[in-house]
């Protein structure tokens, strides 16, 4: 016979949180087997990039690589040239690598994992130092080059603000900065050699 109080403590463990799902797959854990494809997961993170981004924009736009982070999505919206955008990317992964070798956290937020975000021991390689010593000449003579251009310092921040902040308010920017930012993208293409002569020269 049970007592009172394991009674009252079986009545209420029976009545605790919802009842289970029936007719449902489960793991051997007993956790509920997501059916979901992987075209059920797309369509839905694809409707919500239309609804932020691309409202009444054509499916391949939004299905397209480049609408994930602001400066592709200025490429789509025809802002910027193929060599511009090509040349954003490319001093996007330059500085990414300049910010991974010296410790230096990722300045954008969207653009890490928080729960990864870690500097390194003080104790590191020779090959480790020399590769973080390269990677920051690479990124000062970036800089500089930017800072040479006419309106420099407006060029360096415009070109940083949208390639590695990803702000996208700067999607909708005025033209003397749309223009700064072609500016320093043309630049950058030519120095990062990804052209052998400058368009237009």
């Amino acid at each position: 016979m049970k007592s009172k109080a394991e009674r009252i403590r079986i009545k209420r463990a029976s009545r605790a949180g919802r009842p289970r799902k029936a007719n449902v797959a489960r793991y051997p854990g007993g956790q509920i087997k997501h059916g979901e494809s992987e075209r059920e997961v797309c369509s839905v993170a694809l409707d919500a990039r239309r609804r932020m981004h691309f409202s009444g924009r054509r499916d391949a736009d939004v299905a397209s690589p480049f609408a994930g982070y602001t400066l592709g999505r200025m490429f789509l919206d025809g802002k910027l040239t193929a060599h511009e955008r090509e040349a954003g990317d490319e001093y996007s992964r330059q500085m990414a690598r300049y910010y991974s070798l010296t410790g230096i956290p990722f300045p954008s937020v969207r653009a890490q994992s928080l729960f990864d975000v870690k500097g390194f021991a003080g104790e590191t390689s020779a090959e480790r130092a020399r590769g973080a010593r390269q990677a920051a000449n690479r990124m000062m003579e970036l800089e500089g080059v930017l800072l040479k251009l006419p309106d420099g310092p407006q060029v360096k921040t415009t070109v940083f603000n949208v390639c590695i902040m990803d702000y996208e308010m700067l999607r909708t920017m005025p033209e003397p900065q749309l223009a700064w930012l072609k500016r320093g993208l043309m630049e950058l293409h030519w120095q990062l050699g990804l052209s052998r002569e400058k368009e237009g020269a």
